[in-house]
């Protein structure tokens, strides 16, 4: 089913540029990563209650009032952040402190109970302490999440908050300068345990920092261009054939719409809806790149497929024809094969429901976390995933300008000003060469995160920030628990991990014996 647009279509293509905007569908497949990994950390601790370890038991929540604005002093409004405390493997008095920073979703009493940084805390008698991000899970904002109730959601005010959570811990333990602090988080939160330490180095000795975007960018458009890398990485099940039969594909569909057939796709995808209008059929194109690119991002963690079986879907000869089928038909297949294994009753394809989405401010729609998130990217971070370059391997229709245009539709942020508020980030920051000592920074190498962290050891003069690279495994997979099927590169960056840490807390040891 190969299609060539005529001149008038590409034409119709322009003209649908200004309808799309991030997709549900890879918000759905983190979630479902989400829950199978709470669901493994539960099996996990419950194991270990079986062999006589009671670590749910040391699991303690709890809740500080945080000034709602540290930077207004005349200011008394607050808000209440959700912490939690793991008390089992520290060594008082002066045993260390791992800090797990909270993302942009909430954390649960797992934080402190199962991870790679669990593992590590009770080889060195850590307290472990987790601190939810400002707005984000419990954490929210009294007032709500209205525009005017927003202003003060930012990574500064995160890492304020931090602060002002490691005072209030050093009081209640009664901690001292010999409680070495090392920091943890993944992704967003990654970003926030190296600016952590960037910012506040006499509150933490050391972070690790896992899948890290350090680098705010408007059009991250080098996202697809790795996911495309991706699906050609023969280590990971990946093939040239592959990437070229998902582009085949999303070409086939575009045509199919504008030769309109949109009854025909919907039926052929499972559509929640017939796309007939142009933006439901950019909606449509947004959810169907996010089976890619959310198999991509968590491949081997728990989506619904791996990169592997994905290529398999998309490149082998069903055995129920005789003769090949066509990429087309081969997506639709491998579309089925998501929403049953995923318990997709539809796919969506309203755009008019996605942004009514985000702009429901209820205590039910704030835990997923997205209107928040989205309100981040348009007032510090950017992040919009387009596919306006050669490389991407799907629609053109996801575009920049259709995309920053939802920060003006629900937040009132006008677009022009969006360069101008990346820019102050990287410069408050220091981007890709952030202004950092004693940074690990961790990254998969299938990880399309990649290109906004920092991937290399430093090399100036004095710049002694420590990069992981690990070739075939994706985002955010050094943090969790270690399992007999980890890769080798995987368990062997691990080790790495270890060693820093361990020499971190060996060297404060030493410094502290020296004052």
């Amino acid at each position: 089913m190969k299609m060539r647009l005529s001149p008038v279509q590409c034409l119709v293509l322009f003209l649908l540029l200004n309808f799309v905007e991030s997709g549900r569908v890879l918000r759905r497949t983190r979630e479902r990563v989400r829950k199978q990994q709470l669901q493994k950390a539960k099996q996990h601790v419950l194991s270990r209650t079986f062999k006589g370890h009671r670590p749910a038991e040391h699991a303690k929540e709890g809740s500080i009032n945080q000034p709602l604005d540290h930077f207004d002093q005349q200011g008394d409004e607050t808000f209440p952040q959700r912490f939690f405390v793991n008390e089992a493997y520290w060594e008082r008095p002066h045993g260390p402190v791992f800090l797990y920073i909270g993302g942009e979703e909430a954390i649960s009493e797992f934080s402190v109970l199962a991870g790679h940084h669990v593992d590590m805390a009770e080889e060195h008698g850590a307290l472990l302490v987790a601190l939810e991000h400002r707005f984000y899970g419990d954490s929210i904002n009294p007032d709500g999440l209205e525009t005017e109730n927003l202003a003060d959601l930012s990574s500064v005010q995160a890492l304020a908050d931090m602060a002002e959570f490691h005072q209030y811990m050093t009081e209640r333990f009664g901690l001292s300068h010999l409680n070495t602090w090392i920091s943890f988080g993944g992704s967003y939160a990654g970003a926030l345990s190296a600016w952590f330490r960037g910012k506040f180095p006499h509150l933490v000795y050391g972070a690790v920092a896992s899948s890290a975007p350090v680098k705010a960018k408007l059009d991250f458009s080098t996202f697809n261009k790795i996911v495309g890398l991706s699906l050609m990485n023969e280590d990971v099940g990946g093939s040239q054939k592959c990437v070229a039969d998902v582009w085949e594909a999303f070409a086939a569909v575009e045509a199919q719409l504008m030769g309109g057939n949109a009854t025909d796709v919907a039926k052929d995808f499972g559509c929640c809806e017939v796309p007939e209008d142009l933006e439901d059929q950019i909606e449509l194109m947004q959810s169907l790149a996010d089976i890619i690119t959310g198999t991509v991002q968590f491949n081997d963690e728990g989506s619904v497929m791996s990169i592997d079986e994905l290529c398999v879907l998309m490149t082998n000869k069903s055995e129920a024809y005789e003769e090949e089928e066509e990429a087309y038909d081969r997506f639709v297949r491998l579309v089925q094969v998501y929403r049953s294994t995923g318990e997709e009753e539809c796919l969506d394809a309203s755009h008019e429901q996605a942004v009514n989405d985000l702009l429901d401010t209820s205590e039910e729609a704030a835990r997923s976390g997205d209107r928040q998130w989205l309100y981040q990217c348009c007032t510090e971070f950017g992040f919009f995933e387009t596919c306006e370059d050669a490389s991407c391997p799907f629609s053109r229709m996801m575009t920049l300008q259709a995309q920053t245009q939802l920060c003006r539709i629900l937040f009132n942020i006008p677009e022009h000003s969006l360069p101008e508020r990346i820019a102050f980030t990287n410069k408050y920051y220091g981007a890709d060469h952030p202004r950092t000592h004693r940074v690990l920074y961790v990254n998969g190498g299938i990880d399309p995160w990649q290109e906004l962290s920092v991937v290399k050891n430093g090399t100036k003069e004095g710049e002694k920030d420590q990069a992981v690279f690990i070739e075939d495994t994706s985002h955010c997979a050094d943090m969790m628990m270690s399992a007999a099927a980890d890769r080798k590169s995987l368990k062997k960056a691990r080790q790495v991990i270890e060693r820093h840490v361990a020499k971190w807390l060996k060297v404060a040891v030493w410094e502290n014996m020296l004052e």
